[in-house]
């Protein structure tokens, strides 16, 4: 597999968990310290464990069932770092879009394996 290859492997199992509501399996698919620009505001979680509680009760109740790629371009590529563009929506129960996102995740090879390192929201 290709450093671009593997990348998008790993945001895809991450989603897959993400989906299935495992925390602790979201956790297993990033590096830490993990980085999320969310709007100007940077948040670092340093450690796993670090998902608020509640979090998919609470996008449960906006209606969310689970999130659907619609495309992850990967944007700049080396042998160690993968940037991706990925295009993504929530979804109702019946896969109706609830809202539609664009991000920049990278994903970085560090001790041995892939893993998302930093999201920008």
């Amino acid at each position: 597999m290709t450093s671009a290859a593997d990348a998008l492997a790993r945001l895809a199992a991450f989603t897959e968990r993400f989906n299935a509501r495992d925390a602790a399996g979201m956790d297993a698919h990033l590096h830490f310290p993990h980085a999320m620009l969310i709007g100007g505001r940077l948040v670092v979680w340093k450690t796993a464990g670090q998902l608020p509680a509640g979090y998919f009760d609470d996008l449960a109740a906006e209606g969310w069932a689970r999130s659907t790629y619609h495309d992850t371009r990967v944007v700049l590529a080396d042998e160690s770092k993968v940037h991706v563009l990925v295009d993504y929506s929530r979804d109702d129960v019946h896969g109706r879009p609830l809202s539609r996102h664009q991000n920049l995740w990278i994903v970085t090879f560090e001790d041995g394996r892939w893993g998302v390192k930093l999201r920008s929201y």
